[in-house]
């Protein structure tokens, strides 16, 4: 018998060391486990890992000693071994210890804990400032010191979510346009919403924000190395919730200006585009034409392919008489959005070409016929108020 209590008690003593010992390893080496924190791209990702396994060890070191003690106690004074259970109350040095301890282990864990709170909290002297807006269910950044602003969508096709082809390596974790950032400086994040309540996520920076109507939260990132960061929304917010990821591209300073340059390019040339189109018509063919790509690509998750939209969801644009009737509401509407539903506004999203042709099409598609011809300059006048 004295045999086994003494193997009893060295397997105790080795789940000891290697429950405790399990946290160091994990540490060492973030990529042990799928289900474990990732030490991510930056400073601050690396302090939150560094806090997740000091909190886990001290966990698992006090679940391994009080289990240990309990099992151990009741092996070794058991009723089959004649162990008389004694008969005693208060004890004031037991009760100061275990108000004591647990106290002391509270502060120790604390302290550490605000540290990193503290740091992650503070995005102030940024090197550039990227105001993020959510909206349902796209992303959209504006560099406030460069005149660069864009939507970045999910990029993966319907073909695989529907199953009609072989899921990507990066299934829903792609877009057309991600955020681009420099390595090396200090990027502050103002994250706001356009409608409902969104979160953007990037685990890789340590970065969690919810992004909530009217209101600007605060996140900041300094990305070490160049690559590509993936995330996603990570707030419930309506149908396509799950299609709302969030990829950031971090290049070097050079490269990183290079590409702000040409996006500033790209995007004054688009304006001058926009106001040459002002001058001209398009024809119905090449309005229905655009006008089925901007379509599919924009509308079609609500209103759907063939235009009949989900009963008691999305109203249908086959036959309604927003699509009918009255050109300058429907103009209106696909500009603006229309409050207290889920229609948003794509004034800021499409180009003036992009609006004129979609809405031409949502006239002539599926039967409606109207004949219309929505030209871009049509668009600006209800743009613009004239």
């Amino acid at each position: 018998m004295k045999r086994l209590e003494i193997r009893i008690l060295k397997a105790w003593t080795t789940l000891m060391l290697l429950l405790t010992g399990s946290a160091a390893v994990a540490a060492a080496n973030s990529e042990v486990s799928s289900l474990n924190l990732r030490r991510g791209a930056t400073e601050i990702s690396g302090q939150v890992y560094d806090l997740h396994m000091l909190m886990f060890s001290i966990c698992v070191g006090i679940a391994v000693i009080v289990f240990g003690i309990m099992f151990v106690s009741m092996y070794l004074h058991r009723k089959s071994r004649g162990a008389k259970p004694a008969n005693f109350h208060e004890s004031v040095k037991v009760e100061i210890a275990w108000t004591v301890a647990p106290f002391l282990i509270l502060i120790f864990m604390a302290v550490p804990a605000a540290k990193t709170l503290i740091a992650m909290e503070d995005a102030s002297e940024p090197d550039l400032t990227v105001v993020v807006t959510g909206s349902q269910w796209k992303w959209h950044y504006k560099y406030m010191d460069r005149d660069v602003e864009y939507y970045s969508l999910l990029a993966t096709q319907r073909e695989q979510i529907s199953n009609r082809f072989d899921k990507g390596e990066n299934y829903l974790l792609e877009v057309d346009r991600p955020l681009v950032i420099p390595t090396g400086k200090k990027v502050r994040f103002l994250i706001t919403s356009d409608d409902v309540i969104h979160s953007w996520w990037v685990p890789d920076f340590a970065v969690k924000k919810d992004a909530n109507p009217g209101f600007i939260n605060e996140a900041w990132t300094r990305v070490k190395e160049p690559g590509v960061y993936r995330g996603q929304c990570a707030e419930l917010c309506g149908k396509d919730h799950g299609f709302m990821p969030v990829v950031v591209i971090a290049k070097e300073p050079k490269a990183y200006e290079a590409w702000v340059s040409e996006q500033e390019a790209m995007q004054q040339k688009a304006r001058e585009e926009e106001q040459r189109l002002m001058a001209m018509s398009m024809s119905m063919d090449e309005l229905m034409t655009e006008g089925e790509r901007v379509y599919n690509a924009t509308c079609a998750a609500c209103h759907m392919p063939n235009g009949e939209g989900l009963p008691g969801v999305f109203p249908a644009l086959k036959g309604s008489a927003i699509a009918t009737q009255d050109q300058l509401a429907h103009i209106d509407i696909v500009l603006n959005g229309k409050t207290g539903t889920a229609m948003q506004g794509f004034g800021k999203m499409l180009s003036l070409k992009e609006l004129a042709a979609v809405i031409t099409y949502e006239r002539n598609a599926w039967g409606n016929n109207t004949g219309d011809l929505v030209q871009a300059a049509d668009v600006n006048a209800v743009a613009s108020g004239e």
